[in-house]
This record gives C-alpha cells, structure tokens and sequence, in this order.
C-alpha cells in the first residue's frame, strides 16, 4: 500500500474517532454542575497520573481530540482524567466500548464510579469558578417530552474488518496465538488470515454464542484474549532456557518448580498441591541408548501402562493414562544427542494440561551441541540463574527480590548494598542503578539491554487500613526455587518502629531473600516494597514482623524521578491464587555479583 493511502487512512481513521466521539456525546444528557460528579452520573476514565502537572499536560492535548475531558482528584494522590459525565453507567459503558474499538483511546480505560471522584480541576474553569444554581423552572403548560436521544452507534462488520486490518500483522498474529491456545487453530502463526484462520474464528465465535462471521468484533476479541491471557497467568507459562541440559522449552512455572538433576533428568517438582510434574530429558547416546531409555521409560510409576505409545528410529512417544494421572513424554536423537520432556498430571486436569502440553510442544527445542553431564549429583539444587543461558555458574554476593515498575524493564528494590556491588542482573541480565534514596532506602535498576517483564506493577490509589489482608512476594529461597513465593499475612500499623509516616509495619514473615519484593493489597495493587530488617531496630522485630516502605511515599520518587508509576485500577478482593499469579509477573529477582 502505497504512503498516500495510508496517510489517507490515517486521516480517515481520526476524523471517524471524532465523528464517534459527537456522536456518542449527543447521546449524553444535561452536564452535571462542574466541579461536582454527581453519584448518579457515569465517567470514562482513561488514565491516572501521579502529579497534577503531568495531568494537565496531559489534559491539554486530549482536549484537542475530546472538547468534554475532565480531570479529578483521586483518592491516594492520583489525578484522574475522564470523559462524560453520562446519565448512566450503560451509556457509559457504551462509549468505552465504542472508543476503545475506534483506537480513539486507552485499551485499559473503564468506566469509573464517580462517587471516588473529588476536586475537578480540569477544564480550568471548572476548578476556578462555582457553577450557578439551575434556575426554577417558569410557571405554565406542562412542558412538551424531551425528544428520545439516538442511541450510540453499533459496531458493524465492516468497523470490524477495518479495526483488524488496522492492527498490523503483530496484532493478527496474536489472534492466531490466541486461537490455538484455545484449541481451535492449528494452522501457520503468520498474521495472514486465510480460510483455515478464518474459520477457527467462526468456531470460537459460535462456540460462544457470537454469530459466526469469521471476524471478531471488539468485544469478542476482547473476551478471546482475556480468556487466554487470564488462563496463561494462572499457570505461569514461561520460556526456560537449561542450559546444562541443552534444552529451551516453555514450562508451566505456575505449576511447577525446580527441584534436582538427576541425570538423564532434570525434574521439576509440584508447586503447593497442582500435582504437576515435569521431567527434562538430556543425555549423549545413540539407537541403542534411545531404545532402552523408552524400556526404562514404559516401567516407571508415572507412565501407567495404558495408553498410546510409538518408537521409532529417531524418537519415541509414550502416553499413560490410568484413573489417578495422565502423562506424556516425547523424545528425539539428533547428532548423537537424546533430548526431551515428560509432563505428568491429575487426569481430572486433562483439559486445562493439554494446552500446556500444547505450548510445550510447540516451543520444546535442543539448544547447542552438549547433554546433561552424567556426573552431576542427586540430589543437587542449582541457582535460578543456571537456568539462564550465558551466566557464569557462581554464586552471588546476596539476592534478593523486586518488582517490574515500567514496560522497560526498570525495577524497585532495596537499595541497601548494591553500591558495593560489580555486577548487578535483572532475571540474569545485566543491570545498573538508575537512581537510589537511601533516605527511603530503595533503588530504581534498569537492564542495560531491553527487558521485557511479565507484567508492571500497578500502585494501589487507596490505602489499605490496618487489619487489612496482605501478600508479600519474594524470592525467599534464591538458590532452590526459580519462581517467588508468596506469603499471606496482614497490615499491623501504618508507620514505622519510630513512627516514620512513610512505613508501615506487617505481620508475616519474610526471608532475606523476600527484601525489594512488592507487598500487593487484597485487590493486587501495590501497597508498598519489602525493607531490610537491618540495624538496632532488627532486634527490636519480632520474627513473624516485617517493614515496608508505603506506595504513597514511593509514587512521588519514582514520577519525579520520570518512572511514572501505573495506577491499580479499582476492584474487588482476589483469590489468593490470583493473588500469586499477579505477583509471578511483576516480581523480580535481583543479584549483586563481586
């Protein structure tokens, strides 16, 4: 396509964001009183800023687009930016939707309850000058109905077709991901939308009560990758590289854990009580090496003997089903070298494990030209950076834990000790100080190339209360587990052992390993960061008492500092495991290396 037509599509594109966004603001009733949000009114919020500057900046440029931004104090010290106000949270509802497919606006906008809205300060009027009261209405006839508004517009197919084609191949290739994670595309992942992808939409779509047109409207797509991406984080799919076995391989790490070598294994142990396990396959051999491998495969406990199995020339397949556990295992010989993997699980787990033992499949590849050496011990707990290609097998000075502040990689720690150190790593990458306030005690590393997180910590706008539920997430056991673990306790005081305003005091019990982790609130929201229980105050603790630095001390640091932190969203209490699978994403280990 030609820079012309794509100049003129762009413009095309904007000059419809704005004919929505008329359109959608001539279904909204009379204004409510500027500088009031009235509870029965509805909001869009777009976005929430640390500082009122950053927000009216931000204002500024928005209003351009859409003449009825707004912007409000939040609790917690956030400033809010908004669309409306609406008559009703339907009608609000309706505009998120229709803006968010438009492009016109965040994709993790929502609509606010405007009862948490306090001083308007945008437009500047608003904030500077009282509205006048609403005159008395005037004697006489009863006054003609007002005419019904024309609802907001629908999203046609055609809209549909334009928003796909607008997202690029990245965004289409996605689609394709998300479709065979769900298990109804088994084609090419290429971002080209032919028959086969075509009708894997179609059969989503009609699996869940959509017409099935083959092309996925916003709320269809919405929903489509929600749902993988809900599913994804709760089994913690993560690339691993074993490098001592020569092996990279997609594992559920929300399932399982590190636990030995024992060669020609590396295995994986359950995590808590999933009942997973995984076994990675490595050792030099040949035919005749292959074949007694799947002898003493076939006799072990966790392959019942039920089930199809295949043996070839240059690989074997075993699959064991009985009542209690499902299993499979799959192993090639290339070059001399035998490689390859074995998942075991409850049977009762059977559908939610294949799309593991899917994304194990697809990713599963040897890496360089060695196997696990038959010497190593058993059992033998390595470092989480041994899994890490190209780290040096040594021992770091202290580790300790973290958490992701920006898409960037950047993350907030402990700031205690990393001046002495010569290496500091990020998850095993190279990292410098970005900044550090020892009055605080937290630093702010950045990788030295770019990193990409799991996921960002969000920052809670409302302060958790004393009593309140909490969960620190920490790498409590650096050297035995490569994944954090998350312990649940609660919020003891809001101040420090000498009343210090900015800390707060808990109750649950923390490792060394746990110092720099994130402490999320019942909601997942940051509350605040894990400090050292270091000096006179140390004694002073009792063991099952931890201190953290508080979210409403950090936020200010970090924005003046440019790392602007994410606002959490409002919402309900999770689960405890949704909990732990927020904080699989957005902690990090840390390192200092002499």
């Amino acid at each position: 396509m030609g820079a012309g037509k794509r100049s003129a599509r762009r413009a095309g594109m904007r000059g419809m964001t704005l004919t929505l966004w008329a359109s959608l603001a001539a279904s909204v009733a009379a204004s409510v009183a500027p500088g009031l949000a009235a509870a029965e009114t509805a909001w869009v919020q777009i976005e929430a800023l640390p500082t009122l500057d950053q927000a009216q900046m931000r204002l500024r440029d928005l209003s351009a687009s859409f003449p009825d931004a707004a912007g409000f104090t939040l609790p917690g010290g956030w400033y809010g930016l908004a669309l409306g106000p609406y008559d009703t949270p339907e009608i609000a509802a309706e505009a998120l939707r229709q803006l968010r497919n438009a492009g016109a606006i965040p994709a993790d906008s929502y609509v606010a309850d405007a009862t948490r809205y306090r001083a308007q300060f945008w437009p500047p009027e608003a904030a500077e000058t009282p509205a006048a009261p609403s005159p008395a209405p005037a004697p006489g006839p009863t006054a003609e109905p007002a005419p019904e508004l024309a609802p907001p517009p629908v999203e046609t197919l055609d809209d549909a077709r334009r928003a796909e084609e607008a997202m690029g191949r990245e965004g289409r290739m996605k689609i394709q991901e998300a479709l065979e994670w769900v298990g109804v595309y088994t084609g090419g992942v290429d971002g080209a939308f032919g028959r086969g992808t075509r009708a894997s939409i179609a059969a989503w779509q009609d699996s869940h009560g959509f017409e099935p047109t083959g092309v996925l409207k916003s709320a269809e797509l919405t929903e489509l990758l929600g749902t993988v991406m809900t599913e994804k984080s709760a089994l913690g799919i993560t690339s691993v590289e074993e490098t001592k076995a020569g092996i990279a391989i997609d594992l559920p790490l929300g399932l399982v854990e590190f636990d030995h070598y024992d060669p020609p294994f590396v295995h994986y142990r359950a995590r808590g009580n999933s009942g997973v396990r995984v076994l990675l396959i490595s050792e030099p051999g040949d035919q005749n090496t292959l074949y007694g491998l799947y002898d003493a495969m076939a006799t072990l406990e966790i392959v019942p003997p039920n089930g199809p199995r295949e043996r070839g020339k240059t690989g074997f397949s075993l699959v064991g089903e009985d009542a209690q556990i499902h299993s499979v295992t799959e192993v090639t010989l290339s070059k001399g070298l035998i490689k390859g993997f074995t998942l075991v699980y409850p049977a009762a787990d059977a559908p939610r494990m294949a799309r593991v033992l899917a994304a194990m499949k697809t990713s599963f590849k040897p890496l360089g030209d060695t196997a696990l050496d038959p010497t190593l011990g058993q059992p033998m707990a390595v470092g989480r950076a041994d899994l890490i290609a190209g780290l040096d097998v040594r021992h770091p000075e202290f580790a300790r834990s973290g958490l992701f502040i920006d898409a960037k990689g950047a993350v907030l720690t402990a700031a205690e000790g990393l001046s002495a150190c010569g290496k500091l790593t990020i998850e095993g990458a190279p990292a410098k100080i970005a900044f550090a306030d020892p009055g605080l005690g937290i630093a702010v590393l950045q990788p030295l190339a770019p990193l990409a997180p799991p996921a960002v910590a969000r920052f809670e706008t409302v302060t958790a209360g004393r009593g309140a539920a909490l969960a620190v997430a920490g790498f409590s056991y650096p050297e035995a587990l490569s994944a954090p673990v998350v312990s649940f306790g609660t919020l003891s005081d809001l101040t420090g052992l000498a009343g210090e305003p900015e800390r707060a005091r808990l109750a649950v019990k923390t490792l060394p390993g746990d110092v720099g982790g994130p402490v999320l609130d019942g909601a997942g929201a940051v509350f605040g960061m894990v400090l050292p229980q270091g000096g006179e105050t140390a004694r002073l603790l009792p063991p099952e008492m931890t201190v953290a630095v508080q979210t409403s001390a950090l936020v200010p640091v970090l924005a003046a500092q440019g790392f602007a932190p994410r606002a959490a969203e409002p919402g309900g209490t999770l689960a405890a495991e949704d909990i732990s699978a927020l904080a699989q994403g957005v902690t990090a280990q840390i390192a200092c290396w002499k």
